[in-house]
């Protein structure tokens, strides 16, 4: 199998630098890390890549078995470090990516160093003890939603995700980028993330993580921010001054000083 093409693999960068790994998250593709990879490619040798079912992805290679679960694209990100012979990669992840970054880094450790979680979140329903930040029942509805109109879900849903409603340009790219995900693939994806528990999966982290949290995210409160760090041993956390989800859109400067101080501290 081509992996490059499967997920429309891009390298850019330094060739000679230390490889850093873009993935982007659910109903995204790396087309939304451009405001990032010129902070990177100096230094950095930068790999991007497309989700199965994301951005210009191979879709024929699509399997509902493999992608009902977070251990599927995690499998796709080591599959893509192995066929690039990457090693000691950092693993960049944006929402729920993170947590496959995390799946990916305990599959293959020869391949993944360290780990930048971006807004991420392991579990997204609420349990006694424990905030998520939506109901079982929030959850539920949001689902039932996305199935029975996925193109009428986007568009309230992305500007949600996005924040930021004083720049309502960022929730109309986020709207654009979910429209142009192919649904039933996407109604796969959004339940997979949605539905996750991979909480104990972050006791198995053992490489230097930096977490980066926003002031305000509908999607993943402060304090899921707090438990990741909580749970990886010796993990960085940062609180971004940004609001929403993707503060590598709404707010790029201060992402990515935080990425790059972060990967100059690395040995």
């Amino acid at each position: 199998m081509d992996i490059a093409r499967r997920n429309n693999v891009t390298v850019t960068g330094n060739p000679r630098g230390r490889v850093v790994v873009l993935a982007h998250g659910f109903g995204c593709d790396q087309n939304m890390w451009r405001l990032t990879v010129p902070a990177l490619e100096r230094d950095y040798r930068v790999v991007l890549f497309d989700y199965v079912g994301s951005g210009r992805s191979d879709l024929t290679s699509f399997s509902e078995t493999r992608y009902a679960s977070l251990e599927g694209y995690a499998r796709d990100v080591v599959e893509v470090c192995a066929a690039l012979d990457l090693r000691d990669a950092v693993f960049v992840g944006h929402s729920v990516s993170a947590m496959i970054g995390v799946l990916a880094a305990d599959m293959a450790p020869e391949h993944i160093g360290a780990l930048v979680m971006i807004a991420p979140s392991p579990r997204y329903i609420d349990e006694e003890g424990y905030r998520g930040g939506f109901s079982a029942e929030d959850i539920d509805e949001l689902l039932d939603s996305l199935e029975s109109n996925y193109l009428g879900w986007s568009a309230a849903m992305a500007p949600v995700i996005m924040g930021n409603g004083n720049r309502p340009e960022l929730g109309e790219e986020l709207t654009k980028s979910f429209c142009a995900t192919d649904p039933d693939m996407a109604r796969v994806f959004a339940k997979t993330t949605f539905l996750s528990d991979t909480r104990d999966e972050l006791k198995t982290v053992s490489v230097p993580t930096l977490v980066l949290d926003c002031t305000q995210d509908a999607i993943a409160p402060r304090e899921v921010g707090a438990f990741v760090h909580q749970a990886i041993p010796g993990s960085t956390l940062i609180t971004l001054d940004a609001t929403g989800h993707c503060p590598h859109l709404s707010a790029p400067e201060a992402t990515n000083e935080a990425i790059t101080t972060f990967l100059a501290g690395l040995r």
